[in-house]
Protein backbone atom coordinates (compact mmCIF):
# COMPACT_ATOMS: atom_id res chain seq x y z
CA UNK A 1 0.00 0.00 0.00
CA UNK A 2 1.52 3.38 -1.10
CA UNK A 3 1.37 6.18 1.77
CA UNK A 4 3.22 8.78 0.16
CA UNK A 5 3.98 9.16 -3.93
CA UNK A 6 6.68 12.30 -4.39
CA UNK A 7 6.82 12.81 -8.80
CA UNK A 8 9.69 15.36 -8.34
CA UNK A 9 9.53 18.06 -5.77
CA UNK A 10 10.58 21.15 -6.62
CA UNK A 11 10.91 24.87 -5.22
CA UNK A 12 12.64 28.03 -6.09
CA UNK A 13 16.11 26.84 -3.71
CA UNK A 14 15.77 23.12 -4.30
CA UNK A 15 14.71 19.71 -5.64
CA UNK A 16 13.48 17.10 -4.30
CA UNK A 17 13.77 13.95 -6.44
CA UNK A 18 11.21 11.40 -6.78
CA UNK A 19 10.58 8.57 -4.05
CA UNK A 20 7.66 6.62 -2.95
CA UNK A 21 6.70 5.56 0.59
CA UNK A 22 4.67 2.12 0.81
CA UNK A 23 3.51 0.51 4.37
CA UNK A 24 6.43 -1.15 5.79
CA UNK A 25 9.18 0.62 4.88
CA UNK A 26 11.24 3.65 5.68
CA UNK A 27 12.44 7.06 3.80
CA UNK A 28 15.56 8.78 4.40
CA UNK A 29 15.79 12.46 2.80
CA UNK A 30 19.01 13.73 3.80
CA UNK A 31 18.43 17.06 3.14
CA UNK A 32 21.90 18.18 4.17
CA UNK A 33 22.22 22.19 5.13
CA UNK A 34 21.94 23.02 9.14
CA UNK A 35 21.25 26.37 8.81
CA UNK A 36 17.87 25.85 6.62
CA UNK A 37 17.09 22.68 8.63
CA UNK A 38 14.09 23.48 10.37
CA UNK A 39 12.09 25.85 7.78
CA UNK A 40 12.79 23.54 5.23
CA UNK A 41 11.73 20.10 7.87
CA UNK A 42 8.57 22.22 8.68
CA UNK A 43 7.54 22.89 4.79
CA UNK A 44 8.38 19.14 3.94
CA UNK A 45 6.50 17.88 6.83
CA UNK A 46 3.43 19.84 5.94
CA UNK A 47 2.89 18.53 2.50
CA UNK A 48 3.36 14.40 3.92
CA UNK A 49 0.93 15.34 6.90
CA UNK A 50 -1.51 16.53 4.52
CA UNK A 51 -1.29 20.18 5.94
CA UNK A 52 -0.32 22.32 2.76
CA UNK A 53 -1.30 20.44 -0.81
CA UNK A 54 1.43 19.99 -3.38
CA UNK A 55 0.67 19.01 -7.19
CA UNK A 56 3.85 17.09 -7.38
CA UNK A 57 3.36 15.08 -3.92
CA UNK A 58 0.11 12.77 -3.50
CA UNK A 59 -0.66 12.03 0.18
CA UNK A 60 -2.67 9.02 -0.17
CA UNK A 61 -2.39 8.26 3.93
CA UNK A 62 -1.56 11.65 5.91
CA UNK A 63 1.35 11.04 8.04
CA UNK A 64 1.52 12.82 11.33
CA UNK A 65 4.69 14.55 12.90
CA UNK A 66 6.26 13.64 16.33
CA UNK A 67 6.72 16.88 17.45
CA UNK A 68 9.37 18.11 19.91
CA UNK A 69 7.82 18.78 23.29
CA UNK A 70 8.90 22.52 23.80
CA UNK A 71 7.16 24.06 26.90
CA UNK A 72 6.60 28.18 27.51
CA UNK A 73 9.12 29.36 29.80
CA UNK A 74 6.46 30.39 31.97
CA UNK A 75 4.93 27.25 32.15
CA UNK A 76 7.69 25.39 32.55
CA UNK A 77 9.17 27.20 35.52
CA UNK A 78 5.86 27.70 37.44
CA UNK A 79 3.53 24.79 36.06
CA UNK A 80 6.18 22.31 34.68
CA UNK A 81 3.87 19.44 32.98
CA UNK A 82 4.76 15.75 34.20
CA UNK A 83 5.18 12.42 31.68
CA UNK A 84 1.82 11.57 33.14
CA UNK A 85 0.19 14.45 32.25
CA UNK A 86 2.13 14.36 28.89
CA UNK A 87 0.81 11.28 28.21
CA UNK A 88 -3.18 11.59 29.56
CA UNK A 89 -3.27 14.56 26.96
CA UNK A 90 -1.82 13.47 24.12
CA UNK A 91 -1.20 9.50 23.80
CA UNK A 92 -3.50 6.49 23.85
CA UNK A 93 -4.10 4.69 26.70
CA UNK A 94 -4.71 1.35 24.75
CA UNK A 95 -1.16 1.30 23.37
CA UNK A 96 1.08 -0.76 24.38
CA UNK A 97 3.21 2.65 23.79
CA UNK A 98 1.32 4.28 26.47
CA UNK A 99 3.40 2.82 29.42
CA UNK A 100 6.75 2.09 27.70
CA UNK A 101 8.09 5.05 28.33
CA UNK A 102 8.32 3.64 32.21
CA UNK A 103 10.54 0.85 30.68
CA UNK A 104 13.44 3.48 31.72
CA UNK A 105 14.31 2.95 35.66
CA UNK A 106 14.47 6.91 36.74
CA UNK A 107 11.34 7.91 34.57
CA UNK A 108 8.04 7.86 36.52
CA UNK A 109 5.04 9.52 36.19
CA UNK A 110 5.68 12.53 38.27
CA UNK A 111 8.53 13.07 36.40
CA UNK A 112 8.52 16.67 35.10
CA UNK A 113 9.72 16.88 31.22
CA UNK A 114 11.63 19.55 31.44
CA UNK A 115 14.07 17.73 33.52
CA UNK A 116 14.80 14.98 30.83
CA UNK A 117 17.34 15.15 28.42
CA UNK A 118 16.68 15.33 24.70
CA UNK A 119 16.85 11.55 24.27
CA UNK A 120 14.09 10.90 26.29
CA UNK A 121 12.04 13.97 25.46
CA UNK A 122 12.26 12.51 21.81
CA UNK A 123 11.71 8.85 22.90
CA UNK A 124 8.04 10.18 24.72
CA UNK A 125 7.34 11.73 21.93
CA UNK A 126 7.96 9.07 19.86
CA UNK A 127 5.99 6.64 22.12
CA UNK A 128 3.20 8.89 22.42
CA UNK A 129 2.76 9.32 18.98
CA UNK A 130 3.16 5.47 18.17
CA UNK A 131 0.60 4.92 20.47
CA UNK A 132 -1.69 7.07 18.00
CA UNK A 133 -0.51 5.93 14.45
CA UNK A 134 2.52 4.13 12.92
CA UNK A 135 2.28 6.34 10.06
CA UNK A 136 4.97 8.95 11.10
CA UNK A 137 7.49 11.47 9.86
CA UNK A 138 10.20 12.86 12.12
CA UNK A 139 13.80 13.64 13.16
CA UNK A 140 16.48 12.46 15.55
CA UNK A 141 17.24 16.72 16.88
CA UNK A 142 18.00 16.30 20.24
CA UNK A 143 18.78 12.73 20.37
CA UNK A 144 22.70 11.75 21.24
CA UNK A 145 23.89 9.02 19.40
CA UNK A 146 23.07 6.19 21.29
CA UNK A 147 19.42 7.53 21.39
CA UNK A 148 19.48 8.26 17.27
CA UNK A 149 20.14 4.36 17.34
CA UNK A 150 17.60 3.40 19.68
CA UNK A 151 14.87 5.50 17.86
CA UNK A 152 15.67 3.92 14.40
CA UNK A 153 15.56 0.55 15.89
CA UNK A 154 12.04 1.68 17.05
CA UNK A 155 11.00 2.87 14.15
CA UNK A 156 12.15 -0.16 12.10
CA UNK A 157 10.24 -2.25 14.23
CA UNK A 158 7.21 0.00 13.52
CA UNK A 159 7.75 -0.39 9.79
CA UNK A 160 8.19 -3.88 9.94
CA UNK A 161 4.57 -4.08 11.66
CA UNK A 162 2.68 -2.29 8.75
CA UNK A 163 3.85 1.17 9.33
CA UNK A 164 5.55 3.68 7.30
CA UNK A 165 8.15 6.78 8.41
CA UNK A 166 9.57 9.51 6.88
CA UNK A 167 13.01 10.24 8.63
CA UNK A 168 14.23 14.01 7.86
CA UNK A 169 17.80 14.22 8.45
CA UNK A 170 21.09 15.66 7.78
CA UNK A 171 23.79 12.75 7.62
CA UNK A 172 23.73 9.44 5.68
CA UNK A 173 24.28 7.56 8.59
CA UNK A 174 20.98 5.39 7.42
CA UNK A 175 21.84 5.37 4.03
CA UNK A 176 22.33 1.74 3.75
CA UNK A 177 19.52 0.51 6.77
CA UNK A 178 16.50 2.16 5.23
CA UNK A 179 14.40 1.37 2.16
CA UNK A 180 14.89 4.38 0.09
CA UNK A 181 17.74 7.20 0.60
CA UNK A 182 16.84 10.52 -1.27
CA UNK A 183 19.46 13.83 -0.82
CA UNK A 184 17.61 16.81 -1.26
CA UNK A 185 19.37 18.77 -4.31
CA UNK A 186 20.21 22.61 -3.39
CA UNK A 187 20.67 25.07 -5.54
CA UNK A 188 23.64 26.28 -4.13
CA UNK A 189 24.49 29.76 -5.84
CA UNK A 190 20.99 30.91 -4.06
CA UNK A 191 21.08 29.73 -0.66
CA UNK A 192 24.40 31.12 0.01
CA UNK A 193 23.54 34.62 0.34
CA UNK A 194 20.48 33.64 2.27
CA UNK A 195 20.55 34.04 5.93
CA UNK A 196 17.86 31.69 7.64
CA UNK A 197 15.44 34.90 9.20
CA UNK A 198 15.50 35.19 5.55
CA UNK A 199 14.26 31.73 4.47
CA UNK A 200 11.35 31.39 2.32
CA UNK A 201 10.38 28.57 0.19
CA UNK A 202 7.88 29.03 -2.70
CA UNK A 203 6.26 25.68 -4.52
Amino acid sequence: MTLIKNYGLKTDLFYLPPFELKANEIVVINIFDGGLFYDTEMFLKDIFTGKTQNENVTVFEPLSFVEHIIEPKLRRLLYPITVDKYLRKKASPKSNFYSKIYEIPFITKKTKINSLAGTYRRLLSLYTQLSVTNKIVLDLVGADPMGAEKIYDLIKESANNGGGCILIDNYDDMKNDCNTYIELEWDWEKIQPIKPREFKLKA
